[in-house]
């Protein structure tokens, strides 16, 4: 995931057009749907901005990264996504104002040892990287460095935009007001473009393949059906910490709907999760010597994952909007770990 960034250069121009942000408040005439582009002359990556502050909650730059950051934006912006995906699953760089209760003890030691001061409340500032699976964590100096760049090329469209307010409209569907860079030697000067964001990757979702001689044991050995089960794969509200970047571990677990017996609930790594999930469920069906008449899951993945399972046992699975016995499940273990 990179090393966090230690550079006192690069934390020095990432201050400076932090302190002109929050100096010159261009919340104040601008609204977090007024999106524009900022591309990273490293990686030629688009990061989408928007300027948050003007409901006077929460004072902060959001570059969404690429294609795919731009639609979780927008899926906000439209409120057709939930809070947990909006958590588990943004690609975004945030330079926030916050009180100093909310900075770590690094935050602080890097403020300090530039003989930086800030007072106040929503007056100090604080950077963060989130990426979806992973607890929002400290810049490595490459997204330190682009985040420096999109404050910079942020301030110059607030700028115009105060004395243009049609600027970041156009009559091309689809586009982005866009400020480009341009590589001359060591000088980088920027350009303004109109520019449509790069076709979101579909990666495909690649379930492992089971035992199939355990598979036919069952089918064999197993004939009783009773019952509907839910099934869910989410990330668990626990943070884990190994080496490296924290991270949220998968979660799944079931349920039997007519009794609301959960019978599994475990927790892996984003790598073993796949494997490790399918065999718990196995190990389930050879335990309780029945299968159901039916699998109920809510999300396209959790189907594609248990598909290659239930096919062989010849259990129909069913999409439903809404997995009663495993949503207040759910409620009930992140309100244990929000009281802890």
């Amino acid at each position: 995931m990179g090393k966090i960034s230690s550079s006192t250069q690069i934390w020095q121009d990432l201050y400076r057009p932090i302190t002109e942000f929050k100096n010159m408040r261009p919340w104040e005439w601008m609204h977090d749907d007024d999106v524009f582009g900022v591309q990273n002359p490293v990686n030629g990556e688009l990061g989408y901005c928007c300027i948050m502050g003007a409901l006077g909650e929460v004072f902060a730059l959001g570059v969404y990264l690429g294609s795919d950051g731009l639609e979780i934006y927008s899926r906000i912006q439209s409120g057709s996504i939930d809070t947990e995906e909006v958590f588990y699953n943004q690609r975004v760089l945030l330079a926030s104002f916050e009180d100093r209760g909310q900075l770590s003890k690094p935050d602080l030691d890097q403020i300090k040892s530039l003989g930086l001061k800030f007072r106040g409340r929503n007056s100090w500032p604080l950077f963060r990287s989130c990426l979806p699976g992973y607890h929002p964590w400290y810049l490595t100096d490459e997204e330190a460095e682009y985040l420096s760049l999109a404050l910079q090329q942020a301030l110059e469209v607030a700028r115009r935009c105060k004395e243009n307010n049609n600027l970041l409209k156009n009559e091309l569907k689809g586009h982005y007001f866009v400020r480009v860079p341009e590589r001359t030697g060591n000088t980088l000067t920027w350009k303004d473009a109109w520019l449509k964001p790069s076709p979101l990757l579909q990666v495909e979702f690649l379930a492992p393949q089971p035992d199939i001689i355990r598979l036919e044991k069952i089918n064999q050995t197993v004939s009783k059906r009773q019952g509907l089960w839910e099934i869910d794969v989410f990330y668990a509200p626990m943070v884990v910490k190994e080496h490296g970047r924290p991270y949220y571990p998968l979660m799944v677990m079931g349920a039997i709907q007519e009794s609301g017996l959960l019978f599994m609930a475990e927790v892996a790594g984003h790598a073993e999760y796949k494997e490790r999930f399918q065999n718990r469920f196995i190990e389930f069906i050879e335990t309780a010597n029945h299968l159901p008449k039916g699998l109920l899951v809510g999300k396209d993945d959790v189907r594609k994952l248990f598909e290659p399972v239930a096919s062989r046992l010849k259990i129909k699975i069913k999409m439903v909007s809404r997995l009663k016995i495993l949503a207040d499940a759910k409620a009930k273990l992140c309100n244990h770990f929000l009281s802890r």
